[in-house]
Order: C-alpha cells, then sequence, then structure tokens
C-alpha cells in the first residue's frame, strides 16, 4: 500500500474521538443538563452536538477519501478548518451554556464560516480529482 492509497490518519483519529465525545455530550445535555438549564439554553447545547457530530463524520470521510487519490493537500485543509469548526462552533456554544460567559459568542459564526471553508475544499478536491480523471481518458 502506497501513501496514496492509506487514509489520512489525523483525521480519521479527530473524527473518531470528536464523534465518541458528541455522543457523550449529547447524553450529558439530554440527561444532566436538563434540570439545570434553561429550555433554550438545552436547545443551544444540542445544536452544538449536531455540528460536532456532522463534522466529526466529516473528518472520518475525509480521511477515507484520501485513499480515493484526491489531493491529499486539500483533504487535510478541509479536515483542519472542519476541527476548527468544531472547537469555535460548537465550543463556544458549549461554554456560553456551561458557563454564561457571553464573550464567546461571537467565536461562533467564526466556526461555521471554518465548516464552510471545509467543504468548499472537500468540493474542490472532488472536482480536481474528475478533471484528472478526465484528462486521462
Amino acid at each position: 500500500m502506497t501513501a496514496d492509497d492509506r487514509p489520512l490518519r489525523w483525521p480519521l483519529m479527530a473524527g473518531a474521538l470528536l464523534a465518541l465525545l458528541a455522543v457523550a455530550a449529547g447524553a450529558f445535555g439530554a440527561h444532566g443538563l436538563r434540570s439545570l438549564v434553561s429550555e433554550r439554553s438545552l436547545e443551544v447545547f444540542q445544536t452544538g452536538v449536531s455540528y460536532q457530530m456532522t463534522h466529526s463524520v466529516a473528518l472520518v470521510l475525509v480521511a477515507l477519501l484520501a485513499m480515493q487519490r484526491l489531493s491529499r493537500r486539500l483533504l487535510g485543509l478541509a479536515a483542519g478548518f472542519f476541527l476548527a469548526g468544531i472547537l469555535m462552533f460548537s465550543g463556544s456554544l458549549y461554554l456560553l451554556v456551561l458557563t454564561e460567559i457571553r464573550w464567546v459568542g461571537p467565536i461562533t459564526p467564526v466556526g461555521g464560516v471554518c465548516f464552510m471553508v471545509g467543504w468548499g475544499l472537500l468540493a474542490t478536491a472532488g472536482l480536481q480529482q474528475m478533471r484528472r480523471e478526465q484528462q486521462e481518458q
């Protein structure tokens, strides 16, 4: 197996670990927070969990797409943006709910932009591969 045939290891491990933590956070929110925070705060927390899980799966997907000859550079960048998005978007929502520290609120949209950049990079990697395959024919 060559380097180009292997998954990207760090996004695979990070995605799996962050998915595990999303399940734990979801259970904590559903069972541990229900009596401690408002219904709106619980919704905000669950939004963080949902985006964390979605983008944890995206990290695993990026790792596996490396085996399909897509640009490892673009995939690595996409994974980095997904990771940054999880930390900033979901992390800021968790902090808002658990600590009521309001200054972290403006960080949330930056995390959302990171998610969008990651998806854009993933689409670009796919388009590049499609063009390469067309040129090989």
